[in-house]
């Protein structure tokens, strides 16, 4: 049988299908939270207002971006850290003693690269330096870009309750120092570093047949940076 082909949709499955996935969350996250929010307008003897209208709301807009800030941060964090630090036994960890950046022989770049190299990995120089740090350095600028359109809409939600209560509405640089926007960010930050250090751990104990997550479940469990 041969391989499929790159372009194929076999051979891009695993993001099509959390693409497809996202995009079928996001819609129900957007019905029911209209849902939500018109039974509290209800409730409050007020008016409902239609799906358009929450999805382009202060309230929708901080739920969404608060999820996206945290999940970008779990990622940047993880890219960067293991790098340089390890966990015994762990199929997401490098070896004890292979902390660190690795060699350029190891790592293919430069003189050591081969014909099907990216382009930026043989030419050295700054280009081969930041396209080493690539990922984890997106990762960064993903999360702080969305935690910069977290604080935005969620200082439009507070001030909008800050009216509502007859109360004066704040500056987004005096938001930034409210206890409710570091409330929603430690929220949902400390909930992605349970995350993550669940999966190290569990990782070197329980397997997944055949997930490359997982080490071979035949694998010992002290075995480090294998993958099923």
């Amino acid at each position: 049988m041969t391989a499929p082909r790159y372009g194929s949709i076999r051979a891009n499955a695993l993001s099509l299908a959390f693409g497809g996935l996202f995009l079928v969350t996001l819609v129900g996250q957007a019905i029911a939270g209209t849902a939500d929010h018109n039974a509290r307008q209800v409730a409050n003897g007020l008016p409902t207002v239609s799906l358009l209208d929450y999805v382009t709301s202060s309230s929708f807009g901080v739920d969404v971006m608060e999820n996206w800030q945290s999940e970008y941060l779990q990622f940047f964090l993880y890219v960067f850290a293991t790098v340089w630090l390890v966990q015994r036994g762990s199929s997401e960890s490098k070896e004890p003693g292979k902390e660190g950046t690795e060699s350029d022989r190891e790592q293919q770049v430069g003189p050591h690269a081969d014909g099907e190299s990216p382009t930026w990995a043989r030419t050295g120089g700054w280009r081969t330096a930041l396209f080493s740090r690539s990922l984890g350095l997106l990762m960064g600028v993903l999360f702080l870009l969305t935690w910069a359109a977290s604080s935005v809409a969620g200082w439009a939600a507070y001030n909008s309750e800050q009216l509502g209560q007859r109360q004066d509405p704040v500056s987004w640089v005096g938001y930034l120092g409210e206890a409710d926007f570091w409330n929603r960010s430690f929220q949902n930050w400390q909930s992605e570093m349970l995350a993550v250090g669940s999966m190290a751990i569990f990782a070197v104990y329980l397997r997944q047949r055949g997930s490359p997550e997982s080490k071979p479940v035949g694998a010992a469990h002290a075995d480090t940076g294998q993958t099923g």
